[in-house]
């Protein structure tokens, strides 16, 4: 048996159970694993479905230009479609989203448009206002609006809903999802509450998003919207797909806690996944106390974890935002352990000679070059010899004339591995500020000596 097209293989996606994850939580869990869709999401479903509601309806004509507001996952799924149906495709996004999508949606031939994050989505310049004036400038477009296109959430009423159903054999008793443009959440949840209107339908919000405070007091408090790291989940605005009716209540999760479930999903259960099922394994660890263990909890595994190399799988960016703290040696703690000596710079404007003089009394091989007490470059052993080789008259010539890009300069949070490998031929040392504002020089021997203390 063989597919037509990509398209064909969207949907049916497995049902696995989490067990080390969860373990503690009352009932059975399981993972609805999205990333199985030929684009690597659930957004799949939804942007075919808009696609072909659009078709049907005229709104997208032969040879046209899909162009919509995405953070990744659903111009994936549009580009996807488009290539197959015929159509050109250009994307705004955020700057908060990850390097990996944006590369991912420009790998299938789209244009992508990066806009900033933290303006309100009337600003002409957010991503969503600019995809509407992108829409009455070019011909023949057509924006989806996944927002508050109802064929998003009836994708999931004809597809993730009776899938569910069918898979646990009626006995789901909650479905989680982050909840985003609302469209999984209503249409799937709709379809169960249909089938047996006490299953619990749980939605996972992030702070600095609306929906929480709106379900539980009918209130839109602007006072609620502040930037926030986590991808795919949260708005600060009220999306058409968001059915609050179906959803029985919301749980925020911070930052943090999304992004480290994310890694522990991986490591623990061996399921690659993005930022907001890490998010919804979150909100579920948090309100695990609501829970029987007769109870079976459908948690939806919204995209893959490939998409977050550059974020969540990547320790130094963990550590950065003070999300990670773990055994690994930082330049903090190798600053800790080193023996305190004074840093020696030399001045821009001191001569050749004079850095000669300082390197053989010191006995050190290269020196941070300073200028008005700013390093601006280093000066080494080799760059002396290279000069004076080739103009012996360079002695009394001021170092500027000869000195070389400075040292790499690190923050305290960077990790051992990237301090190691900054640490080359050309560079024999980094650069930090301590916490006292005072610039300090890490070696390899300070390496070595942090390791074996």
């Amino acid at each position: 048996m063989w597919y037509s097209n990509i398209l064909e293989t969207i949907g049916n996606t497995p049902l696995v159970k989490l067990n080390t994850i969860t373990k503690g939580v009352p009932g059975t869990i399981l993972a609805k694993i999205e990333t199985t869709n030929p684009g690597n999401s659930i957004k799949d479903r939804m942007a075919v479905k808009m696609i072909e509601d659009a078709e049907k309806s005229g709104k997208l004509k032969p040879g046209g230009t899909i162009i919509e507001g995405t953070s990744g996952n659903t111009g994936m799924g549009l580009a996807m479609a488009a290539i197959i149906k015929g159509y050109k495709c250009i994307f705004t996004t955020t700057d908060k989203q990850s390097k990996e999508k944006v590369d991912a949606l420009r790998a299938f031939g789209a244009e992508v448009i990066v806009c900033p994050t933290n303006v309100e989505p009337e600003d002409p310049r957010s991503y969503y206002s600019v995809s509407s004036r992108l829409e009455r400038e070019v011909p023949n477009s057509w924006k989806p609006n996944q927002y508050d296109n109802l064929a998003n959430s009836q994708a999931h009423y004809e597809q993730t809903g009776p899938e569910i159903w069918e898979q646990t054999e009626g006995k789901i008793t909650h479905l989680v999802v982050g909840v985003g443009t609302g469209g999984t959440i209503s249409g799937t949840g709709k379809y169960l509450k249909e089938k047996n209107p006490g299953i619990q339908i749980w939605g996972i919000d992030t702070y600095g998003s609306v929906f929480k405070k709106y379900k539980e007091t009918g209130i839109f408090d602007k006072n609620e919207i502040y930037p926030y790291i986590t991808e795919g989940i949260g708005e600060d605005f009220l999306p058409a797909n968001v059915n609050f009716d179906v959803i029985d209540l919301f749980e925020k999760v911070t930052d943090k806690d999304a992004a480290l479930t994310t890694r522990d999903i991986a490591r623990k259960e061996g399921i690659f996944i993005g930022n907001s099922a890490g998010a919804a394994v979150a909100g579920l660890l948090q309100l695990k106390h609501l829970l029987k263990p007769e109870d079976v909890v459908v948690v939806i595994f919204h995209d893959h974890g490939s998409r977050y190399m550059g974020k969540m799988y990547n320790e130094d960016w963990l550590r950065e935002r003070g999300f990670l703290k773990d055994e690994k040696l930082t330049a903090k703690t190798i600053l800790q352990k080193k023996e305190q000596k004074e840093i020696i710079t030399i001045d821009s404007e001191k001569s050749v000679f004079e850095a000669i003089n300082t390197m053989k009394s010191l006995n050190i091989s290269q020196i941070p070059v300073t200028q008005q007490g700013m390093v601006v470059g280093k000066i080494a052993e080799s760059d002396i010899l290279n000069a004076l080789l080739e103009r012996p008259g360079l002695k009394s010539a001021p170092i500027h004339e000869i000195m070389t890009a400075g040292f790499p300069f690190v923050d305290l949070n960077t990790s051992i591995d990237k301090i190691s490998a900054l640490i080359n031929k050309e560079n024999a040392a980094v650069l930090v500020e301590d916490e006292a504002g005072e610039i300090e020089i890490i070696t390899q021997y300070d390496i070595i000596n942090a390791i074996s203390a």
